[in-house]
């Protein structure tokens, strides 16, 4: 039996999984590598989109891309490097919406690296929202839009168009608002960041 790509399946939602940052507040360590309960960080998060139920995963490398290869185990993952990405998050979004234009998704749910408290249970819930290739779905938390973030395929060309510099989508999302599902992940994720030397204490 054939998949029809237009059908509403949560297998139409793939998993892209930003991990390019090469860390500059932490001294230059890039994000991926840190380590989270023994294993890289990019492990984690590329764990919770395949267990959320994203297919198939992209995951976008920057800073020490040949490290992250080499030491993380991302099995059936497709690896999409980025030479662009000391310009900042957007350059990633762009690489990795144009790596997924092949794939047949009808959306790009899009994780960041640094975000250890956001897992399965809330990409399953944001992904859940998929409603066809027009779809715009955000998780949020305490009332404030946070990651992970969904946009139908129709909605690529636009939103890479606007991923400039480190704002990545900001700028997109802010513009369309009132087009977005919300989608409340407070009670099963925390969105805190990992950008700075006391944001470390947050890995385990």
């Amino acid at each position: 039996m054939s998949t029809d790509h237009t059908s509403h399946d949560k297998a139409q939602v793939a998993g892209l999984l930003l991990a390019a940052g090469g860390g500059r507040r932490l001294g230059g360590r890039p994000k991926a590598l840190l380590t989270h309960r023994g294993r890289p960080l990019v492990e984690h998060a590329a764990r919770a989109l395949r267990e959320g139920g994203c297919e198939p995963v992209h995951i976008v490398l920057g800073a020490a891309a040949g490290a992250v290869r080499a030491r993380a185990e991302l099995p059936g993952c497709a690896l999409v490097d980025n030479p662009d990405w000391a310009e900042g998050m957007g350059s990633s979004l762009r690489y990795g919406l144009a790596s997924l234009a092949s794939t047949g998704a009808g959306a790009a749910l899009v994780m960041l690296v640094d975000q250890p408290g956001i897992g399965a249970a809330a990409v399953a819930r944001v992904a859940a929202a998929y409603d066809g290739p027009s779809c715009l779905v955000s998780a949020v938390y305490g009332g404030r839009r946070g990651h992970p973030v969904l946009f139908g395929a129709e909605r690529w060309a636009e939103v890479a168009a606007s991923a400039v510099g480190d704002r990545g989508a900001r700028a997109y999302l802010k513009e369309h608002q009132s087009e977005v599902t919300l989608v409340d992940c407070s009670d099963v994720a925390r969105p805190d960041d990992i950008d700075t030397p006391e944001d470390l204490k947050r890995l385990e």
